[in-house]
């Protein structure tokens, strides 16, 4: 055995043993790492909720349309929601901004979400209910998305066991928005 081949093995462990520190410290730093570390927002009971949506958009007249009304119930836990909500990050040019606590109000002046950049204000009730309002102003009308969430009971084991869905979510109402043709 020569001296270069006494040496291959501990050098491919070497850069094994970077590779897997540089990755450990990469997951370490993720952000759902970091907001599950640094979540400083509303915990609620997991359980049966039941979610009421409604997406509204305000016409050059200033009046409100419902665009969309939806209710589901779900067997959840909120808590982990919010933990998303807490790490939005940054897309694109839209930067988000940390949340202000003002007594039971979490208030985000600017978020990233789905529907680009908004307004964010969860109003914690309890730890089984909280509402949610998300505002935007991106595109030809100022919309308004609000979701009112309340706890209804605990889960029901015995449907999970059967793999059977707690409740399948129902339609209200769904009203289209007739400039795009399409529900939001």
């Amino acid at each position: 055995m020569t001296s270069r081949e006494g040496f291959a093995p501990s050098k491919i462990f070497a850069s094994a043993l970077g590779v897997a520190t540089a990755l450990s410290v990469f997951a370490l730093a993720s952000p759902s790492a970091m907001a599950e570390e640094g979540f400083s927002g509303p915990t609620f009971r997991k359980g049966m909720w039941r979610f009421v949506r409604t997406l509204e958009i305000a016409t050059s007249s200033n009046v409100r349309q419902t665009l969309l009304e939806r209710e589901m119930t779900r067997c959840v836990d909120p808590t982990q929601a919010m933990k998303a909500t807490f790490s939005s990050p940054s897309v694109g040019n839209c930067h988000s901004s940390r949340p202000e606590k003002i007594n039971n109000k979490y208030v985000f002046s600017n978020r990233c979400d789905y529907l680009g950049p908004v307004s964010t204000v969860i109003t914690v009730l309890s730890d089984e209910a909280y509402t949610e309002v998300n505002k935007t102003n991106v595109g030809q009308a100022p919309r308004t998305d609000r979701v009112v969430a309340r706890r209804i009971s605990d889960c029901h084991e015995d449907r999970a066991s059967l793999r059977q869905p707690a409740s399948a979510p129902s339609e209200v109402s769904l009203q289209l928005d007739e400039a795009e043709g399409e529900p939001l």
